[in-house]
C-alpha cells in the first residue's frame, strides 16, 4: 500500500522515525512512503529531497498516487482540522498524529467530518503500545483497581497526551472526574473511573522522567517500565494494522476521553476540586 504524508513541516522526529521505521524493520509487510506534501512548502521540499519522497504541491495532486494518508504535524494540533478537511474527501484511510486536536470541541470536529466522508480515521500516542498494555491485556482490564503513570517532555501542553493516553488504554474510557495538583513543572492528575477504578498520572516535565507505570489488582502491584526503544516501531506495526483493514482498531471513545482530561486538566477549577469528565 503507498502512504503519502500530509504535514504542516515535514522535518520533525515523527515523519522521520516513521519513515525509517517503514524502510527498515517493518520494510517486509510491503508499505511505501509514495508522496509527501506540507503548508510549510519551502522547508517541505527540502526533506522530500533529502528523504527521497515525492513531493507534491497539494493533497488534490497526490490523491491518485496514495491509498492512505498520514496525517502528521505532532507539534501542531491546531493544524489537524484544516488538513483533515483537505484529506478526507478523498475517502482514504487516514491516521492523524497526536496530539489529535487542541480541545475537545475540534476533537469531535474531527471525527465528524471523518463520517461525513466515510473515512476510517484513527489517532494515537505512541504510548498506547506497550509492556504495560500487554500486561493488563493479560490480567484483563475488569481487575485492574488502580493504575499510576509517570511521564515527562518538554511541556505539558505537548507531552501530557503520552501519559492520559496510557492510562485510558488500560482503564478504558469511563472516566468519571478529575482533579490536579500543581501548576509548575511537576503536576499530578487525579481521575476517578467507573465502578470505585482510580489513576494517577504525573506529568513531570523539563526533568529526566522516564515513562513507566504501576498497576494494581486485588493480587498484587506490579511496576512496568515503558521500553522506549520500541515505541516508535511498535506504534508504526499498529498504523499498518488500520490500514490493512481499513477499520479503526483504536476506540473512538477513549480518544475523545484522552483530549477531554487533557481539556480539564487545564481549568483552574480543577485545582480545586474534583471536576465531572
Amino acid at each position: 500500500m503507498r502512504i503519502g504524508y500530509v504535514d504542516y513541516e515535514l522535518e520533525n522526529f515523527h515523519a522521520n522515525v516513521y519513515l525509517a521505521a517503514l524502510r527498515k524493520e517493518l520494510a517486509g509487510r510491503g508499505f511505501r512512503v509514495v508522496a509527501c506534501t506540507a503548508t510549510k512548502r519551502k522547508s517541505g521540499r527540502e526533506w522530500a529531497r533529502k528523504s527521497g519522497v515525492p513531493w507534491f504541491d497539494s493533497v488534490e495532486a497526490m490523491a491518485p498516487h496514495v491509498d492512505c494518508y498520514v496525517v502528521l504535524a505532532p507539534g501542531k494540533p491546531e493544524t489537524h482540522l484544516e488538513l483533515c478537511r483537505q484529506v478526507f474527501p478523498f475517502g482514504k484511510a487516514t491516521y492523524v498524529d497526536k496530539t489529535f486536536a487542541p480541545d475537545l470541541a475540534t476533537a469531535r470536529k474531527i471525527f465528524a467530518l471523518a463520517d461525513q466522508h466515510g473515512v476510517g480515521m484513527q489517532t494515537t500516542s505512541a504510548l498506547r503500545y506497550t509492556a504495560v498494555q500487554a500486561y493488563v491485556h493479560r490480567v484483563g482490564r475488569p481487575r485492574v483497581r488502580h493504575l499510576v503513570a509517570w511521564g515527562g517532555g518538554r511541556s505539558f501542553h505537548e507531552y501530557a497526551i503520552h501519559p492520559v493516553e496510557l492510562v485510558v488504554s488500560c482503564m478504558g474510557a469511563n472516566a468519571e472526574s478529575l482533579m490536579r495538583r500543581g501548576t509548575g513543572n511537576q503536576m499530578q492528575l487525579l481521575v476517578n473511573f467507573s465502578g470505585g477504578r482510580t489513576a494517577v498520572i504525573n506529568v513531570f516535565v523539563r526533568a529526566k522522567t522516564p515513562y513507566a507505570a504501576s498497576v494494581t489488582t486485588a493480587k498484587e502491584t506490579r511496576y512496568i517500565p515503558v521500553d522506549t526503544s520500541r515505541l516508535f516501531l511498535d506504534t508504526a506495526a499498529a498504523l499498518l494494522d488500520f490500514f490493512e483493514s481499513g477499520r479503526p482498531t483504536v476506540p473512538r471513545a477513549e480518544s475523545l476521553m484522552v483530549r477531554r482530561i487533557l481539556d480539564v486538566a487545564e481549568n483552574p477549577a480543577a485545582l480545586k476540586r474534583f471536576v465531572r469528565l
